[in-house]
């Protein structure tokens, strides 16, 4: 039977996993400030992005992201180990994008993947301290130039 502190943290951490999800669609990174400690160390180059401090992917963000005009981050099933003020997840995320090209075009894909976090618990709260971008499946991806490296 799971404590009323676990079933707290439970809602805590999928609320955080939501707050992330709609901080990326709503391009608010000042609201990444809640959801990432500021020292996190975030790896998204498994799925073609970047790797670096939260400090650094807060600031590449923006410009990796202009090329996809809509996007939308749905996180689904958790997988949560919780270890007093430390947590580890795997949670499935289905992102459905649009890629916009040089020439003006538009084209629908889809990607499926997992994020592997650690999480800790904070004075305000969970928060991500790790967070690992693993890939799963793509469908109809578009050619499309790298993204651009952390400056």
């Amino acid at each position: 039977m799971l404590s009323l502190q676990e079933i707290s943290d439970r809602l805590e951490i999928q609320d955080l996993f939501a707050r992330y999800s709609f901080a990326i669609d709503e391009r608010d990174w000042d609201a990444l400030d809640r959801i990432f400690t500021p020292d996190a160390q975030i790896d998204y180059s498994e799925t073609g992005g970047a790797k670096g401090t939260y400090p650094q992917i807060k600031a590449w963000l923006p410009g990796a992201l202009e090329r996809f005009p809509m996007f939308q981050h749905m996180v689904a099933t958790t997988k949560l180990d919780i270890a007093g003020d430390e947590a580890r997840s795997r949670t499935i995320l289905f992102n459905p994008m649009t890629h916009r090209s040089g020439d003006g075009e538009s084209q629908v894909f889809f990607i499926g993947l997992w994020y592997r976090d650690r999480l800790v618990r904070t004075a305000d709260g969970w928060r991500i301290a790790e967070r690992y971008e693993e890939m799963g499946w793509t469908h109809n991806v578009p050619d499309m130039a790298p993204a651009p490296e952390i400056a």
